[in-house]
């Protein structure tokens, strides 16, 4: 199969697995304890069905989003993925240009392989970033003085990540942070030689740009993700800890990964932007609910005090109709626009967000429903709490 025979998201899945060694598809693939995390969150999008009306002029769509007071072609985004140049060379360029060509937003994960300043070089009024916080506030600090300088559009704070979790194909192949190649991994990437010749071509494991500046000089890829291994999780950070990362940072901030109301509406209290409700794709709590089952409880509680996202299970454009009506002015793909980079490079990339924005305009026409701004509880069956939809 080739990439431009790709017709839907899960498709690029096929292709990744195709394209790597079991022990890095594993890595994207794969969630924490059980993975029941992993079911829930496509089973929460299944539970729900939605009602069309016909006889309505859906000659023209409109599917334009505005967020933080920027517009967008799509409610959708890429969300961040980390080591993405571990998969494919160059994978976190790709994903910004793509997200460029498009015209939605790109959030570079904080493990990336290219830097915050490289990204918003590919895509100035496309780019996010997202931090993680270490246990040393004064590198967190200059993470945000980095991104404020390079003129990020917004700071989004992954908070749900207090522990490494127990991520078990990793523990099973021998996936081990910083990855190294072992013997076992080089016996099993064999039978991928396009990913091996890729991998020896660009030296080995890529280099964590964001963190080079903080370890000694001339330290290797190897000893940079050592450090980022050191110095992340930082389970001492607090909600003073946001509190001092919103005095530092005056443009558009975000928290990624709530899932409690109350939490949100804390967030809310501190003078946070929005919020990406999100269980980390399945990969930290593994009993956690879907961020979708939680969404119209979270918009009760929060109102429209701030912007609610979400990621984690969505895959169709169906999925993107249903998070707008139950709360979610935006969704954030990650496996699979990496599946897609991995599997394609940049063609894949670009293919991806054309694929759900296609299913997006497709759902609105089926609908009866000319503009997504014109969604609302009637289009769900069994309709949703009116609190609960879009202001």
């Amino acid at each position: 199969m080739r990439i431009d025979s790709a017709i839907n998201l899960e498709d690029f899945r096929n292709l990744a697995r195709r394209a790597l060694p079991r022990i890095a598809f594993d890595y994207i693939d794969g969630g924490a304890d059980d993975e029941a995390g992993l079911a829930r969150n496509r089973d929460a999008f299944r539970r729900h069905e939605l009602v069309p009306r016909y006889l309505v002029d859906v000659a023209t769509r409109d599917q334009s989003t505005t967020l933080f007071g920027q517009h967008f072609s799509s409610p959708v985004g890429i969300a961040p993925t980390g080591l993405a140049g571990l998969f494919r060379t160059g994978a976190d360029g790709m994903l910004a240009e793509a997200a460029r060509k498009a015209d939605v937003p790109f959030l570079l994960s904080g493990v990336s392989n290219i830097s915050i300043e490289d990204a918003v070089r590919i895509a100035p009024d496309n780019t996010w970033f997202q931090l993680y916080l270490t246990k040393d506030d004064e590198i967190n600090r200059d993470l945000v003085r980095r991104a404020r300088d390079a003129g990020v559009r917004a700071l989004v704070i992954s908070v749900d990540v207090p522990v490494s979790s127990n991520r078990e194909r990793n523990r099973r192949n021998g996936f081990s942070r910083p990855f190294r190649m072992t013997p076992s991994v080089v016996l099993d990437a064999l039978g991928h030689p396009a990913w091996v010749i890729r991998y020896l071509r660009m030296g080995g494991i890529p280099m964590m740009s964001n963190w080079q500046p903080y370890a000694p000089a001339g330290a290797t890829a190897s000893e940079v993700a050592d450090l980022f291994g050191a110095l992340t999780p930082a389970s001492m950070s607090n909600w003073e800890t946001l509190e001092r990362i919103r005095q530092d940072w005056t443009g558009p901030l975000v928290v990624k990964g709530l899932l409690d109301p109350q939490d949100v509406v804390r967030a809310a209290d501190i003078g946070v932007d929005g919020v990406i409700v999100s269980n980390h794709g399945g990969r930290q709590l593994d009993a956690a609910p879907s961020p979708l089952t939680m969404l119209p409880a979270i918009r009760t509680a929060v109102g429209d005090r701030v912007e609610l996202m979400l990621d984690s299970g969505v895959r169709r454009g169906s999925d993107v109709v249903i998070a707008r009506i139950l709360g979610a002015r935006f969704c954030f793909l990650g496996r699979p626009t990496l599946y897609a980079v991995t599997a394609g490079g940049q063609r894949g990339a670009d293919l991806a967000l054309s694929i759900i924005r296609h299913e997006i305009d497709v759902v609105l026409a089926q609908l009866g429903c000319p503009s997504i701004d014109a969604l609302d509880a009637s289009y769900l069956h069994g309709g949703a709490h009116p609190e609960a939809t879009l202001p």
